[in-house]
């Protein structure tokens, strides 16, 4: 059985992510063996990686590059390989250049960018952006955000807890937006590697589409 494995660095809520993923693959009949792991050679083995992230973005950096062997394991099957990746939330953010967040430090540099705060227009808006918000996704849809809404359907909702947010030096890898206070970057992708700043596995039906989506993906 071919396997998805979700990298355990010490960030993210693996068990809803897992069990999430799992229903995907159940429910879409994507024929897939859902592993967590800190081991760099399963992820080396792996035919799709997923990357979570729940806190401050140095702290998740740190928190990836203190598993010896990790990172280069990471490269060389998404960068060398062109395995089909997932970054959720600060997974996603570390694909920038840089995050701005208590300081400066490097990211993985996959997607040119920077993450920095949001600064919502309104300043009645709170900070983190948390809860539900409407999502709107580039036309043409990229395959893994396709048919979110349904043919003909409203705008799907999806759910977010963040204070900063993605900016990416080139706009065409820009492919799902937020307004909160002015737009924010829902969604990265560049070649075999996808990010959303929202929880999929968090948001219900849309979160279990995008899900199963990523799970039949071949980029």
């Amino acid at each position: 059985m071919r396997q998805l494995v979700i990298i355990d660095y010490g960030s993210g809520n693996l068990r809803s992510a897992a069990k999430a993923l799992e229903r995907a693959a159940q429910e879409s009949g994507a024929a897939h063996e859902i592993v967590v792991t800190d081991d760099p050679v399963r992820v080396r083995d792996a035919e799709r990686v997923v990357l979570p992230g729940v806190g401050a973005f140095g702290d998740c950096r740190q928190g990836l590059y203190a598993l010896p062997g990790m990172v280069e394991a990471l490269a060389w099957a998404v960068r060398d390989r062109g395995r089909p990746f997932l970054g959720i939330c600060v997974g996603m953010q570390l694909l920038a250049t840089r995050g701005l967040e208590h300081g400066t430090h490097p990211g993985l540099d996959w997607i040119p960018g920077e993450v920095a705060a949001i600064e919502p227009d309104d300043p009645a808006l709170k900070i983190p952006h948390m809860g539900w918000n409407e999502l709107e996704v580039r036309t043409p849809a990229h395959p893994v955000l396709d048919g979110l809404a349904g043919a003909g359907g409203p705008a799907p909702h999806v759910y977010f807890v963040h204070s900063y947010a993605f900016h990416g030096a080139d706009p065409a890898c820009e492919v799902a937006t937020a307004d909160y206070g002015g737009r924010i970057v829902a969604a990265v992708a560049r070649n075999n590697m996808i990010g959303t700043q929202f929880h999929p596995e968090k948001s219900q039906a849309v979160g279990l589409r995008l899900l199963a989506n990523f799970l039949r993906w071949s980029p």
